[in-house]
């Protein structure tokens, strides 16, 4: 890459480790107990040796995230919040990265790559959820690299590459449930190359280095098949009286939810805003636009005559990369759609935020294109036009810290998310000498994990309670209500409501 593409690229990765980073160790404020849990097990799985494929507790999840935890946790060997969500950080900052080329590959465009990678490294909805702790921040950089490489698998010929797409691309299997649906979007792709001269090896290749990646874990549900649905049957929209219906409705909330009205829920963004920035919601509007007119119109290039070779060369790219862009969007809409759980639900729409942000970057860099395009007053509307690109890009780097670091996180309903009350709680047991008891008396409810409702996850990992050999070394006692003539005198008693 020529250094007018290394330097600004390199400032976009500084500006989201920057955003992914800062302040990590204060915001979010608090443990949600859901990440709490990976962190408990993450800590067994370190003192047992145990390190699983699957963790069935809390519904279920997929293991890779959790191992990559603990191995951070033995690093640095602190039972604090940020050191559970780093990891997350770390594949956010990847995922701007791959971002970049894979618009590059798909568009044969720099300026739209390095667009693309700068809207994702300074959009809130990647920013929040590359700074929690849950694995689905990892389904969308495996993806991203997987479709990549398996891209530039047809342009170059070394046959490794199209095995470090598939073992990439099959690791996503043990990130998130909603990742299952992935495979069509391959099937396009796969359909583009079907005349390449090295389509069977490449594929082959591809294909089976993608299956030994997902073999542990497909033995696991082959052996484990409950395991496999998790809460899908529990949230589905199949469950209610009125399917379609639903599935209607939550289209229109989904689709709305990049410009109107986003997810309500605190933990996944500032509630109710839409999840793009106003000026990266039109641009995306646009892209959105200029692919549908654009796959409309060169659906079949044959006829096309009075176009020259290289325009129909570029057509064919364009139609290429637009088909992939909007069935990705359609295909990793599914697994949101049809749930029933807090539409529109930001977490669900993950996997969407590759396309998103792709086509949001070809259709600012069409955009600026038109506000200089040659006119009676080219100078001046060029001069324009770059005075706006500069105000766009300096909103566009205000908007997201503002929003998160000052206005979100600050804000008390997310300290609620993220109980806030149960990590001071875990920090006053710990100031405690070890000869007095800590009876902790969970009213709280939720998801039953070894006798005790999910809120008790954030004290156990902040103290390192959640095995019984724990509890008895840091002489704490879990209690449900009405057993309080269990606790001595001398004890200290908390609460977790």
């Amino acid at each position: 890459m020529r250094l007018k593409i290394i330097i600004p690229l390199l400032l976009i990765l500084i500006i989201a480790a920057f955003f992914r980073i800062f302040l990590i160790t204060k915001i979010p404020p608090g443990l949600y107990p859901d990440e709490a849990m990976n962190g408990n097990n993450a800590l067994e799985a370190i003192k047992t040796g145990e390190y699983k494929i699957f963790y069935p507790e809390n519904n279920g999840r997929e293991g890779m995230f959790i191992n990559i935890q603990a191995f951070f946790l033995t690093l640095i060997q602190k039972n604090e919040p940020w050191v559970l969500r780093l990891p997350s950080a770390i594949f956010g900052i990847l995922t701007v990265l791959g971002i970049f080329f894979l618009a590059k590959e798909l568009f044969r465009n720099s300026k739209v790559a390095l667009l693309s990678s700068f809207l994702l490294a300074t959009s809130f909805w990647h920013i929040n959820f590359s700074r929690i702790g849950f694995r689905a921040i990892m389904a969308p950089l495996l993806l991203t690299w997987g479709i990549y490489l398996l891209l530039i698998s047809f342009h170059k010929g070394k046959l490794l590459i199209p095995i470090l797409a598939g073992f990439i691309y099959g690791l996503g299997f043990h990130t998130y449930i909603a990742y299952r649906i992935t495979p069509l979007i391959f099937i396009p792709i796969l359909w583009h190359y079907r005349h390449h001269e090295n389509f069977k090896k490449i594929t082959a290749l591809f294909l089976l280095a993608t299956f030994l990646a997902f073999l542990p874990l497909g033995l696991y549900f082959f052996e484990n098949p409950k395991d496999f649905f998790g809460r899908t049957t529990q949230v589905s929209i199949f469950a209610g009286e009125s399917p379609l219906k639903d599935l209607a409705l939550n289209s229109l909330k989904t689709l709305g939810a990049f410009n109107f009205v986003g997810d309500w829920n605190w933990r996944h963004n500032y509630a109710g805003n839409p999840l793009l920035f106003w000026p990266a919601g039109i641009i995306f509007l646009i892209g959105l636009g200029i692919a549908i007119i654009s796959i409309i119109k060169n659906y079949n290039l044959k006829s096309k005559n009075n176009y020259d070779s290289t325009e129909v060369e570029y057509a064919k790219i364009l139609r290429f990369a637009f088909c992939i862009l909007i069935l990705w969007l359609i295909i990793t809409s599914l697994p949101v759609v049809v749930s029933n759980e807090g539409i529109p639900h930001s977490l669900r729409m993950i996997l969407m935020i590759p396309p998103v942000f792709i086509l949001a970057g070809y259709g600012g860099i069409k955009l600026f294109e038109f506000l200089v395009a040659k006119s009676y007053e080219a100078q001046l509307r060029k001069i324009w036009a770059y005075a706006l690109v500069l105000l766009f890009l300096g909103i566009i780097l205000y908007k997201p810290y503002q929003t998160y670091f000052i206005k979100w996180g600050k804000n008390k309903e997310v300290e609620n998310a993220f109980a806030k009350n149960y990590v001071e709680i875990g920090k006053e047991i710990n100031k405690l000498p070890l000869e007095i008891p800590k009876y902790i008396i969970v009213e709280a409810k939720g998801t039953d994990v070894r006798g005790f409702p999910m809120p008790t996850q954030t004290v156990m990992f902040l103290t390192d309670s959640f095995r019984k050999e724990g509890q008895i070394k840091k002489n704490i006692h879990y209690i449900l209500p009405n057993s309080e003539n269990l606790i001595p005198k001398e004890a200290k008693i908390f609460y977790i409501k």
